[in-house]
């Protein structure tokens, strides 16, 4: 399958409350965000942001350094396409995550049910590796999949189950865990999603 091929299709022929992921207000994210990051004016990005409504929300409470990636540019669009004049003040990059070559180091990074699509050994150590090499000390990294309560599959494709251990161990080489909790996400089709956030401190 191609990754890039998938994501393009789902975001040109589907619509925004069409998929599971759609939130209104991405509660929880924010939460953990407003939380972890007092300074608005730190290197925050959204992995697999897509046309969600995080940036919006991240704009109207004032941050002023925010990168989206996504591997759908069609995503992206729509997202620049709803924020209008506002798309400015955000960094925009399409990109597999496994590929992303950054060019600046972050403070805060957030993936919301990204990771849990990487199910190749090669594709969850090259996410390692950027995330060793990308987020700054005493940065913080929320990392957000489906728990093993969750649904095995999302938009057709396998992917991983975590638990809060699991995530644990998997970013252990440089993350300390800071907090965890589980959350069912209602979808528009009226099933809950149950996700496992964890929220890390990069340590060295």
């Amino acid at each position: 399958m191609d990754r890039k091929e998938h994501w393009q299709n789902i975001y040109t022929s589907k619509q925004l409350d069409e998929v599971s992921w759609y939130q209104p207000t991405p509660k929880t994210s924010l939460e953990q965000i407003t939380k972890h990051c007092k300074d608005k004016n730190v290197a925050i990005i959204d992995v697999g942001g897509g046309d969600s409504f995080l940036v919006d929300n991240l704009l109207t409470l004032g941050y002023t350094n925010i990168t989206v990636l996504d591997i759908s540019e069609a995503a992206i669009n729509r997202a620049k396409e709803r924020l209008a004049e506002k798309a400015n003040k955000v960094k925009w990059i399409v990109e597999d995550v496994t590929l992303f070559n950054p060019t600046e180091k972050y403070d805060y990074w957030h993936d919301r049910a990204v990771f849990h699509f990487l199910t190749d050994k090669k594709d969850v150590k090259s996410y390692l590796n950027l995330v060793n090499n990308t987020v700054n000390k005493n940065g913080k990294m929320t990392i957000a999949t489906f728990s093993e309560n969750g649904p095995k599959k999302c938009s057709g494709i396998e992917i991983q189950q975590y638990s809060t251990e699991s995530l644990t161990t998997t970013f252990n080489q440089h993350f300390k865990l800071v907090e965890s909790f589980y959350i069912d996400h209602p979808t528009p089709f009226d099933t809950t999603q149950n996700f496992v956030f964890c929220t890390f401190e990069y340590l060295s």
